[in-house]
């Protein structure tokens, strides 16, 4: 097998349940198990609205949460401009309590507006917004009395409590890969993460534009972690794991071709050479997400990688 990737390893909770009823025990099998093996990081997804079976990610870290004591918790990515800042606020401050600060913020644009009203959203200007509730959010934990004044939000003396356990907060972590998000990302977030549905010379394209803003910024690419969410299937027989994949992105996502077009898939040696190609990107985290036998993949992923890495 070729030399396994060095680097930091996290991986996707069973969230979706498309053929079957939602499994809770599953979820606890495999998120105490993560623990025990050492993975460096789990993480969920937001899909609000849709016809599959999605669990809340918020709700469903916080389970995590009360089950493990160690493994850190990531959100890739919130989509910021579906959500009121100051609840947001509230919600990830108390989770990065209940966590004892393990939390990591993904935060993100998002790119369909068709339920922004549904969900007392913005319906235009997303990217102020979204900017104006980081800045809320971040005033909030913050100041003892959180000061703000946007075109969106004003605060005026408004205090919350508890503040987040981590200091001044959780690392945020910014997704998107429009060049403005990219630039966004290196101007307000502490790190970024590469959408799973970017392939990796997409990828490494992104990363190119994230270092020319690093180095145009001043800002130390050692503070600023990029990593990338890979969906994946092993199994020795490459045809067979594609068809799996197509399926699944055609039902979840609408859009069989992802399947194709953003996966890694096959033999563990065909994974892992497609896993450095990630890392030799730039890639300093890889947060990996089976979409089916989540258990066994868990088990074998860990096998690829040396528990050193996490």
């Amino acid at each position: 097998m070729p030399q396994t990737p060095n680097v930091p390893l996290g991986i996707a909770i069973p969230q979706v349940f498309l053929d079957q009823p939602v499994d809770m025990e599953l979820v606890q099998r495999f998120v105490t198990r993560a623990e025990e093996l050492e993975y460096q990081s789990i993480w969920v997804q937001e899909r609000l609205m849709g016809d599959t079976p999605t669990l809340e990610g918020l709700s469903l870290l916080c389970y995590a949460a009360a089950i493990t004591k160690k493994v850190r918790l990531g959100t890739s990515v919130l989509v910021a401009p579906d959500h009121n800042p100051a609840h947001l606020a509230k919600q990830l401050s108390t989770l990065d309590n209940m966590s004892d600060g393990r939390l990591t913020i993904g935060i993100g644009l998002g790119g369909r507006l068709q339920h922004a009203q549904l969900l007392g959203g913005a319906t235009e200007r997303r990217a102020r917004y979204l900017v104006e509730s980081l800045g809320v959010m971040k005033a909030l934990w913050e100041q003892p009395k959180a000061s703000f004044d946007g075109y969106f939000w004003k605060l005026d003396g408004e205090t919350m409590e508890p503040k987040p356990v981590q200091k001044p907060h959780p690392p945020v972590w910014f997704g998107g890969r429009h060049p403005n998000a990219l630039r966004r990302a290196v101007r307000l977030g502490d790190g970024w993460m590469g959408a799973g549905s970017s392939s990796t010379e997409q990828f490494k394209q992104h990363v190119s534009i994230l270092h020319e803003h690093l180095e145009t910024s001043g800002r130390d690419p050692d503070t600023f972690p990029i990593s990338k969410r890979v969906y994946i299937a092993l199994d020795d027989d490459e045809d067979r794991a594609k068809a799996r994949l197509r399926e699944w992105f055609g039902r979840h996502y609408g859009n069989a071709e992802m399947g194709s077009e953003v996966t890694v898939r096959g033999s563990a040696s065909r994974c892992v050479e497609e896993l450095a190609e990630i890392v030799d990107a730039g890639a300093q985290m890889l947060m990996l997400n089976p979409v089916f036998e989540q258990m066994e993949h868990l088990e074998e992923f860990r096998r690829m990688f040396p528990v050193a890495v996490s």
